[in-house]
């Protein structure tokens, strides 16, 4: 490049005529960039692979109709008239046996104007063996399985990560301590546990541990909480292993950065997507396991509405009011299969190996 060539550009530069480098200009994004191009946010990746699973999404309606049942459960009360015990002898049929369920109005006779229906009014799903409603005692009875679905699973969540963020970071003695201490609850035989402190807690009124448990749905969530957090823990154990030596641990090391600040920071975020999948995935677990429990009538007691409880109430009368059994066992189905259905697509979204 000659003198004046050098000194016609420094010209034009002075004057703005020169433009930005064409190759750094078609880098940009512009109004003809294709969409399927421009970066996203992992937020939005999640979500296009999340919305693609039907299945998924038809889970959460579910869960957020039972939530809506349960936040709801005295207003169905309310409109009904009935309360989840309350005891009505009249609303049996003509035999004593529970009625069916009735979807359809009131008849009367042309000729008296009586009513001529024999199946008592506003019990949509039929009543038990005492006239209790079964509508509403299956929308608390979700109450009890959300409330065990949400809160001993965020004991058991809590507990799971803190050992396996400690064990897998720090490892040596201290891994060996928790990985020991896990290997003997899970070795435990849960459910005959369940059974005994239950059973305990359940027959004395004042509870068990000085009055700290209180008969009722707390020993249940006490039970389950305290004793799950085993599978939870291994797994972050085994993500905290892998992640504790990349690179981008080692340069926060390297910059001084504390080993608090480390695992908050750097590697809880990295194993948080594991833990919501496998969480969504034990809490329909939890959900059966307090079933069980108050089916052997050991879980909650009989004035707070269980669907576990509901089915142990109904085997006695299947052979004639199948439907005491059909419909909190669909409520029971349909929660469960929602939960695992959400967290198979959570897995799927969460997946680092399929594209944007």
């Amino acid at each position: 490049m000659s003198r004046s060539d050098t000194d016609t550009d420094v010209s034009k530069v002075e004057q703005g005529e020169v433009r930005e480098r064409p190759d750094l200009d078609a880098a940009a994004p512009s109004a003809e960039t294709p969409a399927s191009i421009i970066g996203r946010s992992p937020w939005e990746i999640f979500w296009r692979h999340f919305r693609q699973d039907r299945f998924a999404l038809g889970g959460l309606v579910i869960i957020a109709l039972m939530l809506l049942m349960a936040i709801f459960a005295p207003v169905v009360a309310n409109i009904t008239d009935h309360a989840p015990n309350q005891v009505n002898l009249k609303s049996l049929d003509s035999y004593g046996l529970p009625s069916a369920p009735r979807w359809w109005p009131d008849k009367f006779d042309p000729v008296t104007g009586e009513k001529i229906t024999e199946s008592p009014p506003g019990y949509l799903l039929g009543v038990d063996d005492t006239g209790r409603d079964q509508f509403v005692r299956i929308a608390y009875g979700a109450r009890t399985s959300l409330q065990v679905a949400f809160i001993a699973t965020g004991i058991a969540l809590v507990i799971g990560v803190l050992m396996g963020l400690t064990a897998g970071f720090y490892r040596g003695k201290i891994d060996t301590v928790i990985s020991r201490a896990t290997d003997v609850v899970l070795a435990l035989p849960i459910l005959l546990l369940a059974l005994g402190i239950a059973s305990a807690c359940g027959a004395n009124k004042e509870g068990c541990l000085w009055g700290l448990i209180k008969p009722g749905l707390g020993p249940v969530i006490m039970i389950i909480g305290l004793f799950g957090w085993p599978y939870i823990g291994r797994i972050v154990r085994g993500q905290v292993l892998s992640i504790r030596e990349k690179e981008f641990v080692e340069a926060s090391r390297s910059l001084g950065a504390s080993n608090r600040r480390i695992i908050l920071r750097e590697i809880l975020p990295n194993v948080t997507a594991p833990i919501i999948v496998y969480t969504t995935l034990i809490i329909p677990s939890n959900i059966l396991f307090e079933a069980g429990l108050s089916f052997l009538g050991v879980g909650v007691p009989d004035t707070t509405p269980s669907w576990g409880g509901m089915l142990a109430d109904a085997g006695t009368a299947f052979t004639f009011a199948p439907w005491l059994m059909i419909f909190p066992g669909l409520a029971l189905f349909l929660t469960t299969l929602a939960f695992n259905l959400v967290g198979d697509g959570l897995r799927d979204a969460l997946d680092p190996r399929k594209g944007i």
